[in-house]
């Protein structure tokens, strides 16, 4: 296809993109100097956008520019930006109730979305929900709730995995050691496995053969040598890693370490922040695989935008007295009806475009390795899409450089795209994306691809 002009007959449509000022334009080159003044140097900006407005999947920024947000705000705005459905969900309660504080009071929409996501968690038991504001807190409620319930306090996790910034999720993450430079000791008694990477598989393995070191590593080498597994409390696993890279690992990983979790009276925590909420084009990615949980973590597009998150577990083991955790903003009213109006939005149709629409992408991607040579892998499920950048196809080695080359260049075509990893592409677009605002993206990777072809 021929990429998209963003001139002429475009510049009059509202869902495509629509650059009227050199990047960044005047205004948000004021905002980014108050920017550099004032706030935390710890955040991490790819590109100097200065949003000022969204709908759908369009962001508008301060000068006027509209860009296709093939981020979603990081895999959070699930229905899109101010989807109109969502807002009215926030008008009215926001009319009604902003705040009572659940860790001392009652009220009913909290009541009606924790059974709504015990009815949708994966298997048949019973569930009891722990409400928080972030993804972090999800998992730092799973980590205190598997040691009182077992009454073990050792964890394992996997290399590449990010679970969130705070102390006890901090000691989880094995992403990038930057999150964890400078904070000195972090949670005692956590132990790290390898994640099965299906692309970056050892010559001559096969995928189920990757799976399976990863298995017979925590069997060999943590149980025998490091750590009893009577003492292991739970094993928490993504079960796709986003800041990873986006790693799909096959089935046989799931149904192997549902065993061995089982075999050892180990609890099983899925990490289902950035996976979950229909992004994989099922409302949970472990339901590809079998996954069936004993407690499951999901926060970022549960409530499209509004700060919420929430630890589901079998109800056998929410059993922790009260004052034992809580959070006085988490389970906030406004943002609770945010969730239940999204969850409506998602079962009605948006899980079924992001199946749809992913489908779709993956195609357009299929031959991206045959026709780019630094397209190593391109891989997916759903609206949960990675583009692996390559120095050389053979041996692998890993391009950062090109992929961030490839990120600023399409922000400079207006489209919205944020890396993964140290060499991944990711594409996590709103699950409203149409079949168009889909091949603007496509036409417009494909554009910066060919870019670095020709040098």
């Amino acid at each position: 296809m021929v990429l998209h002009e963003i001139v002429s007959d475009e510049a009059v449509r509202t869902d495509l993109p629509h650059l009227i000022t050199s990047l960044p334009g005047p205004r948000a080159k004021a905002v980014l100097a108050r920017d550099a003044a004032v706030l935390s140097p710890s955040y991490t900006r790819s590109y100097p956008l200065v949003a000022e407005r969204g709908e759908g999947a369009i962001v508008e920024d301060v000068d006027g520019n509209r860009f296709l947000d093939f981020n979603a705000g990081i895999a959070v705005a699930s229905t899109g930006h101010c989807h109109p459905e969502v807002v009215a969900a926030i008008e009215r309660q926001s009319a009604k109730l902003i705040h009572m504080s659940v860790t001392d009071f009652y009220y009913r929409n909290m009541v009606d979305l924790a059974e709504r996501l015990a009815a949708i968690a994966p298997g048949d038991a019973p569930r009891r929900v722990y409400f928080g504001n972030s993804g972090t807190e999800a998992i730092e409620a799973a980590i205190k709730l598997a040691r009182y319930s077992t009454g073990r306090d050792k964890l394992i996790a996997f290399h590449g995995c990010f679970h969130g910034r705070t102390l006890g999720a901090l000691s989880l993450t094995a992403s990038k050691s930057v999150q964890r430079k400078g904070f000195g000791a972090l949670l005692g008694g956590v132990f790290h496995a390898p994640y099965p990477n299906p692309y970056r598989r050892a010559p001559g393995q096969t995928v189920e053969d990757c799976a399976m070191d990863s298995i017979r590593f925590v069997e060999d080498q943590l149980f025998r040598a490091l750590v009893p597994p009577d003492e292991v409390a739970a094993i928490f696993v993504e079960p796709v890693q986003g800041e990873g890279g986006y790693v799909f690992p096959p089935k046989l990983f799931f149904d192997e370490l549902q065993r061995l979790a089982s075999q050892h009276g180990i609890l099983l925590v899925a990490d289902e922040i950035q996976s979950g909420m229909g992004r994989t084009g099922k409302m949970w990615a472990g339901d590809h695989f079998g996954l069936v949980p004993d407690i499951l973590a999901c926060a970022k597009g549960i409530a499209s935008g509004m700060p919420l998150s929430a630890t589901i577990a079998r109800s056998e083991l929410m059993t922790w007295r009260p004052g034992a955790h809580a959070s006085t903003f988490g389970g906030n009213p406004v943002a609770i009806a945010a969730a239940l109006a999204t969850i409506d939005l998602l079962e009605t149709r948006l899980i079924r475009n992001a199946a749809d629409m992913g489908d779709h992408m993956l195609q357009r991607m299929s031959d991206w390795p045959a026709r780019f040579r630094h397209v190593g892998d391109v891989r997916g499920l759903g609206l949960m899409l990675g583009v692996e950048l390559v120095r050389d196809q053979e041996t692998k080695v890993r391009a950062p450089e090109l992929r961030d080359r490839v990120v600023s260049a399409a922000f400079e075509r207006g489209l919205l795209v944020l890396g993964a990893g140290q060499n991944v592409i990711r594409l996590s677009p709103p699950l409203v994306i149409t079949r168009d605002q889909a091949d603007f993206a496509m036409d417009t990777l494909e554009s910066c691809l060919h870019g670095l072809e020709t040098e």
